[in-house]
Parts: structure tokens; C-alpha cells; sequence
């Protein structure tokens, strides 16, 4: 660690802030510093669970549901923090036996250190387009799994694309863990939780860029008051997960692991991910929009019209209630001149069985001081993904109405707004370090 002995007094000032509080300012300020925060704050914490290595884990680098808390619902609750780190090969061509015995070093010691559980740590790296297209050769991945470069996918979206070679995602309850393992992922010390590093990625790879975010219920309303995006006085519900203040992610609405797996070839038991920055400008949200609007345009018309939202919405226990609404969007904005978001999405995100086609595991962020959520879907197709986000843009009921637009009464796409969007392939655990399309020396 060349950081090492950083003095505490370096970390970022959280008086007077929660303990928790402090421990998302820690993972967003990153490296020593953070950590550092971290410690003096976890003083007397009980010790992080270890893992069992790469071989007892399991091979679905995205078997998260049964290593994660649940609600009283059973809703599936992501770890509190969340880190992205986005890292390129830093030449031209593909990568040698060098780079991905380094790879391989780091996230296998990753495993050595930590439980593979929201207590330790959850973690994948994944692979863009871009990556793919240093070798010769096409990605041998099944005729129904597609991995296009990412593009917009309504007029009105103006994103910078993430086309860096890797994605890695860290998730855990522990601050602490979670920055150690960063530190020793970039090089930045030599141990984790106990295990050496034989390596880091930062011996192969340039990091590029690095998000933070935390799913943590009541944390957007702590987090609302220092937050661009989000009026004064501070309007987010004190229970809610999100800063839009309603619950998501129910179980029900969601496909399985093992819907999203990639069923044949070298990358069995793979998936595809999008990720996707949104900004969050939530004004008229809170300032113009009463709750039963608010129920209309997160969910459907008749959810508002039902009384089925109480709250933030945890009554709707581990299903939405959206499939009874999928078939009414025209006539719902004619009657009531908006529609629902989830209503509008979820009519492509279901396969002809009824049965969801995407994993979402969203959280939210306050990078840069600003209030945001990142997106992160697992399907086992990217073609999937834009199906169901181009349906988000309701062109149909804005054809049946002039009070439904573009990006008025039309869901929250009045409230959100792109920043970033990337695709990647989450090979399977033994083809995570730096892959070939064919499948070779992961």
C-alpha cells in the first residue's frame, strides 16, 4: 500500500454526521483517506467473514440473491455500498499471459479475503464490446445472446457511453471492506481482510473511472439536504430507498438468476449487463406533483385510482400489482392524461409465459453532490434491455394524446436524465480475467 500509514487526520471531515452518513462519505471520498474515516468510525466493529477462495464460490459471478439480506417481504435488499471502478488496457491489441495472470491474481485473492456475502464482499468484472473487438474472431456466445456498442435509445438522450474495457462492481455492508479491497485491487496496499495480493488490476489495466452509490433505506432522505437535484425543504420520504421516494426491485417483478444465465457455450452461466447513470432532478417531482400523481406516474393510473400505494410503499409487499395494468396504457392516457412508468416498461419486460425478463439492481448515488441512480440490469441479452427501455418512451400514448409528451406525463422521464450508459459480458467466474471471444484464459 503506498498509502499505507495515512494519518487519520487526511480523512474527510464527517463531523456531525450519522454513523452511517460518514461510512457513504467514506466510500465516496475512496482510498486512503476514506478508509481511514472508515476505521475510526467502525472502531470495535465485529471482524469481516473471510472467504473460501474462488472454487467454493459460485461460478454465476451474479449469484447475489442468496448471499443478500431480504425484507419482511422478501424482496431482495443489494448491500448498503456500492462501488464501480471502470478500468482500459492501456495499449492497442489484445491482452498477453502477463496481464491476465495479473487479473486473475487480484480477483482471486478477492475471494481468498472475503465471504461471498453482503457482510463481505459481492464483486464481478465484466467486459465491454470494445474489449471484445482487440481480438480477431467473433464473441461465441448463443445466436439469441446479443452484445451490441451501446447507443441512445430515445431521441432526447444525449449520454457519454462507457466503452472501457472492464467493469468491476463491488457491493457490501462493510465501508471498510469494501475500500480495502478496493485499495488492493488498484495497487494502492498490498493486503485485504488478512490475505496478500499476489497483483492488482492496476498491473494490467488503467483505471478510468470510479462511481460510488448505497442502498440504504431512509439514506436519500440524509442525503437529500447537500444534494443538487432535490428542493429545499428536504421532501424525501424518511423510509424511502430512493430518492423519487418509493420502493422498487420487488421480487415478483423481477427474472431469476437463473432466467437472465446464458444457457450454452464457452460462457454458460454468464449474463449480459447494462449500466446506465441517471441524473435526477426531482423539483417538479415534489413540487407540482401530489402523491396520487406521484402513484400514477411511478407505477400506473390504476394504482392511484385503486388506493394500492400506501406510504413509500412497502404494503405491496414482494409484487407491484403492475401486470393488471400492462394492457391500459392508450386508454389510461386518454382518460387520465398520463401513464405510468412501470406500467409502460413492464409491457416488454415479460416473455410470452408472463415471466420477467430482467434482474434490475438499481441503487442511488450522490457523486459529485448530485442526486442520482445507477442502473444496472442482468439479462442474457442486451436486445432484451433496449426492448424494454424504448418502451419506457410510451410513443403510443403520446400518439393517443396531446397531454401525454415526450417527456411530460409520460412516467418520471420528466425527472431523470441520462448521463452514462455501457454494456458488458459477466463471463462465468473461470473466464473472469481477461477473456478471448472464444472463451480461452480467463
Amino acid at each position: 500500500m503506498t498509502d499505507a500509514d495515512a494519518d487519520a487526520s487526511d480523512s474527510p471531515s464527517l463531523d456531525g454526521l450519522s454513523r452511517r452518513e460518514a461510512l457513504k462519505a467514506a466510500v465516496a471520498v475512496g482510498g486512503a483517506a476514506g478508509l481511514a474515516a472508515c476505521v475510526d468510525r467502525l472502531d470495535g466493529a465485529e471482524p469481516i467473514p473471510a472467504g473460501d477462495g474462488a472454487d467454493a464460490h459460485p461460478e454465476r459471478q451474479y449469484a447475489w440473491n442468496d448471499y443478500v439480506r431480504t425484507d419482511d417481504a422478501g424482496n431482495w435488499q443489494l448491500p448498503r455500498h456500492q462501488t464501480l471502478l471502470y478500468l482500459s488496457l492501456p495499449d492497442e491489441g489484445s491482452p498477453g499471459a502477463e496481464e491476465r495472470e495479473a487479473v486473475r491474481g487480484a480477483l482471486d485473492a478477492l475471494d481468498e479475503a472475503y465471504a461471498w456475502s453482503h457482510e463481505g464482499l459481492l464483486h464481478s468484472a465484466a467486459y465491454s464490446p470494445s474489449y471484445f473487438d482487440r481480438f480477431e474472431g467473433d464473441l461465441a456466445v448463443p445466436d439469441d445472446v446479443s452484445l451490441p456498442e451501446p447507443t441512445p435509445l430515445a431521441d432526447f438522450e444525449t449520454p457519454e457511453f462507457d466503452t472501457q474495457d472492464v467493469l468491476v462492481h463491488l457491493a457490501s455492508d462493510r465501508a471498510d471492506g469494501l475500500l480495502a479491497a478496493e485499495e488492493a485491487l488498484l495497487g494502492e496496499r498490498e493486503e485485504a481482510n488478512g490475505v496478500t495480493f499476489p497483483s492488482a488490476l492496476t498491473d494490467a489495466l488503467d483505471l478510468d473511472d470510479r462511481r460510488t452509490g448505497f442502498f440504504d433505506p431512509g439514506m436519500p432522505h440524509e442525503k437529500a439536504d447537500e444534494l443538487s437535484g432535490v428542493p429545499d425543504p428536504n421532501p424525501v420520504p424518511e423510509n424511502a430507498p430512493l430518492f423519487m421516494g418509493f420502493v422498487a426491485g420487488f421480487r415478483g417483478n423481477q427474472a431469476t438468476e437463473n432466467y437472465v444465465a446464458i444457457g450454452e457455450g464457452p460462457f454458460a452461466e454468464g449474463t449480459t449487463k447494462s449500466v446506465g447513470n441517471w441524473r435526477q432532478r426531482l423539483d417538479d417531482w415534489y413540487g407540482e406533483q401530489d402523491f396520487e400523481q406521484q402513484v400514477m406516474e411511478m407505477f400506473s393510473p390504476g394504482h392511484a385510482v385503486e388506493n394500492l400505494v400506501e406510504g413509500v410503499g412497502t404494503n405491496l409487499g414482494d409484487e407491484s400489482g403492475i401486470d393488471r395494468f400492462l394492457d391500459s396504457v392508450v386508454e389510461d392516457a386518454e382518460e387520465y392524461g398520463r401513464v405510468g412508468h412501470a406500467q409502460k416498461a413492464a409491457r416488454d419486460n415479460r416473455d410470452a409465459d408472463g415471466n420477467p425478463i430482467l434482474l434490475r439492481r438499481h441503487f442511488e448515488s450522490a457523486d459529485d453532490d448530485i442526486a442520482s441512480l445507477h442502473f444496472p440490469s442482468l439479462q442474457r441479452s442486451i436486445d432484451q434491455f433496449e426492448t424494454v427501455r424504448r418502451s419506457m418512451n410510451g410513443v403510443d400514448a403520446t400518439e393517443a394524446t396531446p397531454a401525454v409528451r415526450q417527456r411530460v406525463n409520460n412516467g418520471i422521464l420528466e425527472y431523470i436524465f441520462l448521463r452514462h450508459r455501457g454494456y458488458f459480458l459477466v463471463p462465468p467466474r473461470s473466464l473472469r480475467a481477461l477473456p478471448t471471444p472464444a472463451g480461452d484464459g480467463g
